[in-house]
């Protein structure tokens, strides 16, 4: 009975959600990691395009709080963290939300299908709820809480994360142009840049030389690239450049960081950690690098969001659909799932490849 009541509002007017008519709108993402919160950015530019004078209001989890609620994104007006323990907080949430008496509530389901975030963007009191009925064929157990929904075939054509957000939105006219899609980035403020200018003087004096940063954790196992291959491509580039080696590190990656430098001291090679930083600050540093080789973690969007130079390496995942996109960046994808089948010959290739091309002689030409 609950669901075919809910089903009776399908096929709802358009005019429900013109720009003129909506005062309040809200995105739901609190179960997604940074990568997957960064790659809906555009949507939230292309939100706010439609709807200038909306108050738009992001559910995120208080880990990508950070990231989102600065001048990264001026696109979104409020940020609610989503906090289900105790149970006081949660009663807190949704009062907040039903507070704001939106019009338009949209789940961005790109990446998994998620019952909570349905519900909260359901008793949110939405009147137009915006989804995804299916993925590639696989059916949204939830789409009878949305009444604007369309069936997508992502992995089929596959298209890009950022694409698979802007897909949802583009459903109640919400586009931007490939020109507005690359200006969307972290835009650094001072305080910000003046970090990563000192950390740089402090640790890498010598401003003829390049800086190569290299991150060889990741919080999933299967995106690991091994470790002793770190090691060995880092020892390439030690063998063909006079360059300074830096190591990115978060508070998972403690124990593969100490093994790839005790490895590189055991060569004679010397390189700086750059450890448990505030991810902002982070980005700001690896903007500044010659180079940053990472797996597909969280350090990649990073560095995607500043523009930096960047190579990724992809085993199970798809670099299709994750790596960063631009000139300057570029992604290898293990022949097989598994990403230890790259080899480290094909990552120093493509690299040196991009260190002769002539994007990176113009572009370097006084920055690195």
């Amino acid at each position: 009975m609950f669901k075919f009541l809910l089903r009776s509002s399908d096929g709802i007017d358009p005019e429900m959600y013109s720009a003129g008519k909506v005062k309040n709108i809200l995105i739901v993402r609190q179960h997604n990691q940074l990568g997957d919160m960064l790659c809906s950015v555009p949507l939230f530019a292309a939100i706010r395009k439609k709807y200038p004078e909306a108050h738009i209001t992001l559910v995120a989890s208080p880990i990508n709080y950070e990231i989102l609620f600065s001048d990264i994104n001026p696109f979104i007006d409020k940020v609610i963290t989503y906090r289900k323990a105790p149970l006081k907080n949660l009663v807190d949430f949704y009062k907040e939300l039903r507070d704001h008496n939106y019009q338009i509530g949209i789940v961005p389901s790109t990446v998994s299908l998620s019952r909570t975030s349905h519900l909260i963007n359901y008793f949110s009191g939405a009147k137009v709820r915006v989804g995804v009925k299916s993925i590639d064929g696989k059916k949204n157990e939830m789409e009878y809480l949305l009444n604007v929904k369309s069936d997508f075939e992502w992995d089929k054509n596959k298209l890009h994360q950022t694409e698979r957000n802007l897909d949802v939105g583009r459903q109640i006219g919400c586009s931007i142009s490939e020109k507005e899609k690359n200006e969307v980035m972290i835009h650094l403020s001072e305080d910000e840049k003046n970090f990563a200018d000192e950390f740089v003087k402090a640790n890498f004096p010598d401003k003829s030389k390049l800086i190569f940063g290299f991150h060889p954790g990741a919080g999933k196992v299967p995106n690991r690239w091994d470790k002793d291959k770190f090691i060995e491509l880092i020892k390439l580039f030690n063998n063909k450049f006079d360059c300074y080696f830096m190591i990115t590190s978060g508070s998972i990656d403690g124990e593969i960081t100490e093994y790839v430098k005790s490895g590189l001291v055991k060569s004679g090679i010397a390189c700086t950690v750059l450890d448990n930083t505030p991810i902002r600050k982070l980005s700001a540093v690896i903007k500044k690098l010659a180079l940053y080789i990472t797996n597909d973690t969280g350090t990649l969007h990073v560095a995607g969001g500043v523009d930096a130079n960047v190579i990724s390496l992809f085993g199970p995942t798809h670099g299709y659909e994750w790596a960063p996109t631009g000139e300057n960046k570029f992604f290898i994808q293990s022949p097989t799932q598994d990403i230890n089948d790259i080899t480290v010959e094909s990552v120093f290739r493509k690299a040196d490849e991009f260190l002769k091309s002539e994007y990176f002689a113009t572009e370097s030409e006084g920055t690195f």
